[in-house]
């Protein structure tokens, strides 16, 4: 008969205290926020140039309308572009604001809005209009659509909370990827899906114009997102366009 190997009793304890605490960082994992919705900075040097621009702005009369993204809504202030010719002319005598900044998340999105981007607006806000989501899903370290759907919420409730007077016009994320079997597709798809329910009928609208975007086969033409990604001055045209008619009424009061 083999003899018994004894365990000390110092491993034994080192054991258990070591699976209790993987169990409480396990619990306490699982009551996390998601990542997309867990305020992050990014960008201070911009968010700190946007407080400087909104006081600008303010200086001139009351901030009516407000545009907040990522790269894609950044571009509509490109210098001497066509589209920030479009933005001036289209919205110019709301003195809108434009939060948009490229390579955003939401979360970096949430952070700039906790930190006093939409203060001193409260009162003068009509209209905001809002697309974020496709950086959380193809920028490292990448979100499901689900996750990044939270994200988008998180911003919605914070811009309520912020401007209360104000109506959203929430708009779906825009088609990604030339083919309409591109991974992107789908994500994007189940984002907006999820998205569409913050839709209430009062004071957020949500608007899908990615179909405007596309060929009848689906794919999604150079000739309006060169990149798959990005539209050029064509695309935005089309933006402009198909949201024209919604800023309209949410600068109006009017209803759909």
């Amino acid at each position: 008969m083999k003899p018994m190997l004894l365990v000390p009793a110092t491993f034994l304890i080192a054991f258990v205290v070591s699976a209790s605490r993987a169990e409480e960082k396990q619990t306490s994992d699982a009551g996390k926020k998601p990542t997309s919705c867990t305020p992050a900075v990014k960008n201070p040097e911009r968010h700190e140039q946007f407080l400087k621009d909104k006081e600008a702005a303010l200086k001139k009369g009351p901030i009516q309308l407000v545009f907040i993204g990522d790269s894609i809504t950044d571009a509509w202030r490109s210098p001497g572009s066509e589209q920030n010719k479009l933005f001036n002319d289209r919205w110019g005598k709301y003195n809108p604001l434009n939060l948009g900044i490229s390579g955003d998340k939401t979360e970096h999105v949430l952070w700039r809005l906790e930190h006093g981007e939409l203060d001193d607006l409260a009162e003068s806000a009509k209209g905001v209009v809002i697309m974020i989501g496709t950086n959380n899903l193809g920028n490292p370290p990448r979100a499901t659509p689900e996750d990044t759907a939270k994200g988008v919420e998180c911003i919605v409730k914070t811009v309520r909370e912020k401007l209360p007077h104000a109506k959203v016009l929430l708009l779906a994320g825009f088609p990604r990827g030339m083919a309409p079997s591109d991974p992107f597709r789908a994500q994007i798809k189940t984002m907006n899906d999820t998205i569409r329910r913050l839709d209430d009928g009062q004071h957020v609208r949500y608007l899908d114009i990615g179909q405007k975007f596309l060929s009848d086969n689906g794919t999604l033409p150079k000739d309006i997102m060169p990149d798959a990604l990005h539209p050029n001055a064509k695309g935005y045209g089309i933006w402009a366009d198909a949201i024209d008619a919604p800023v309209k009424e949410m600068m109006g009061g009017g209803g759909r």
